[in-house]
């Protein structure tokens, strides 16, 4: 008979694979919603950034393209 883990303390690998889905979930809604705000009224590059930074913390590709653009606007180009 197989026992289930009552928390996903017990469980590493589940709560790491929970926490890195609501950090996908969380940062694609906030970046979709920046895409709908360029072409409807709100501040579409700045939940844009805001959801890339969410992204971010859990993924390489959203970090390294925000560090680009952070480097593109400061004029930190290397």
């Amino acid at each position: 008979m197989m026992t289930v883990p009552e928390s996903p303390d017990q469980n590493p690998q589940s709560s790491g694979l929970i926490r890195k889905t609501g950090v996908a979930v969380a940062g694609g809604a906030v970046t979709v919603a920046g895409v709908v705000m360029l072409v409807t009224p709100g501040p579409g590059i700045v939940a844009i950034a805001v959801g890339l930074g969410i992204l971010g913390t859990e993924f390489k590709r959203p970090r390294r393209l925000l560090d680009r653009v952070k480097n593109k606007i400061t004029g930190n180009d290397t």
